[in-house]
């Protein structure tokens, strides 16, 4: 019996859709085709041919036809074949079919030739073999019905995986039944403000990411900013007459982008403003683990689960394209946050998931968290001290930890030096653009550095180029 066409694509592993009417033999139809799929780009330099015997039996010719068709074509320098390579195409560039003009692309802009933005971790350090073992283990682990439908609660291996983590890295109480698995910060607010999980109005820091305001914005959640200062928000001011502020969304391990810790009396003084009021706190612990000068101090959460909902992600810690977040929630806002992920399309991939249940257990991920912690470290000191030697004038605010650093600048610098640097082809933000636009604290002027983003070896010409456009005193 002759191979069926779902058979033969089986077993070379790929298909080809060839159309052989018109006149002339077989033979010169199959030669046509292929000079056409090749001229239009539709095969690729370099894409591998079926076998003869394949290719035959789906299009229901002889195997000696398309054993003659390669071979003249072979021969004409359309297609190459090498013993234990097989037939591909010849890597060069197709001719135009005639009266074919070549479309031609937009333009391409070349971006920032040093980028010390922030907010990314250094893709160069992404854990590659130990993410690859971790996956495998994981499908060789994963029941079948992993790959079914799924829970949008997210799957208990990751749950039961973060609730150990969580505790003893960052002093979070929670259990599995409490976290739901997001793809990041931004899909947790959507979650709980466009969801009507939450509603505002909503306090949040005087500096923060105009990302996050944008989404707050759309969902029609008011955002009343807190005066920020040395011990970071003044949560004080949610007890004001003024205030009518249902939540507050702080960031208190490392307030973003200033860089100062929430005092501990104002961590302990938020927590009794939600408790006397009835409100919640939204605790973003963006990069928590990353602190260098001391051992991280614990979330918020840890003194009220009930009054805290802890968000976090791997975005700082290992890349923001793996899409994972979590939210630790009060167990009476579990079900509405379910309810309003819905339609499947929004969760997170499960095969990640598993896979990052698995980097957390194998101890993957504490090895991988220590050693950026010392790189970023490295990184901060360098900045720091090239800082000292060619611009005095400036100086570097907040405590040691994180991915970023706040340059103070001379009043009346920023805007100048921020589009110095950008003629430099260095890429940077000034403080302002963190500014909340009702914000009524006096502005510093200053840059945010992202001392993680370049590679270590594009690092060093980095800082030369930033130092290049500083003021020297």
């Amino acid at each position: 019996m002759a191979d069926s066409w779902v058979n033969s694509a089986e077993r070379i592993g790929a298909d080809l859709h060839l159309d052989l009417s018109g006149a002339g033999s077989r033979r010169a139809a199959l030669m046509g085709a292929l000079r056409d799929a090749v001229r239009s780009g539709r095969l690729a330099p370099g894409t591998r041919l079926p076998p003869y015997r394949s290719l035959a039996a789906d299009l229901g010719v002889a195997r000696n036809t398309v054993a003659d068709a390669y071979a003249e074509l072979v021969a004409e320098g359309w297609l190459t074949a090498r013993q234990g390579s097989g037939t591909r195409v010849a890597e060069r560039a197709g001719p135009p079919a005639p009266g074919r003009t070549p479309k031609k692309g937009p333009a391409r802009t070349h971006g920032p030739r040093h980028d010390l933005r922030q907010g990314t971790a250094d893709a160069s350090s992404f854990p590659r073999a130990e993410w690859a073992a971790a996956y495998r283990r994981a499908l060789q682990a994963a029941p079948n019905e992993a790959f079914g439908p799924g829970d949008p609660q997210g799957r208990v291996e990751l749950r039961e995986a973060l609730t150990e983590y969580l505790a003893r890295a960052r002093g979070v109480r929670t259990e599995p039944d409490r976290i739901v698995i997001c793809s990041g910060f931004a899909h947790a607010l959507r979650l709980l403000f466009d969801g009507r999980v939450l509603r505002g109005p909503l306090a949040v820091e005087s500096y923060g990411l105009d990302f996050h305001r944008e989404i707050l914005t759309a969902a029609g959640v008011r955002t009343l900013p807190l005066t920020l200062d040395e011990h970071g928000a003044r949560v004080g001011e949610l007890t004001a007459g003024a205030s009518r502020a249902r939540a507050a969304l702080l960031t208190p391990a490392h307030q973003f982008p200033t860089g100062g810790p929430l005092h501990a009396e104002r961590r302990t003084a938020v927590v009794d403003w939600a408790r006397a009021r009835g409100g919640l706190i939204v605790e973003d612990d963006y990069d928590g683990e990353f602190r260098y000068d001391r051992r991280p101090v614990g979330a918020v959460q840890g003194l009220d689960p009930e009054r805290v909902v802890y968000v976090g992600s791997v975005s700082k810690s290992l890349s923001p394209a793996l899409r994972l977040g979590w939210m630790v929630l009060p167990q009476g806002l579990v079900g509405d946050v379910v309810v309003a992920k819905g339609e499947r399309e929004a969760w997170a991939s499960v095969p990640d998931q598993l896979a990052l249940a698995d980097f957390l257990v194998s101890g993957s991920y504490d090895r991988h968290v220590r050693r950026m912690r010392q790189r970023y470290r490295g990184r901060q000191d360098r900045l720091v001290e090239a800082l000292a030697e060619r611009a005095p004038g400036v100086a570097v605010t907040g405590i040691a930890a994180g991915l970023h650093a706040v340059l103070r600048l001379p009043p009346g610098t920023e805007r100048s030096v921020v589009k110095a640097a950008a003629w430099g082809g260095v890429a940077l933000d000034g403080l302002a653009e963190f500014r909340h636009p009702e914000a009524t604290m006096p502005h510093a002027d200053g840059l945010v550095v992202g001392y993680s983003t370049p590679s270590d070896h594009a690092y060093g010409a980095a800082l030369d180029a930033l130092c290049g456009v500083l003021p020297p005193d």
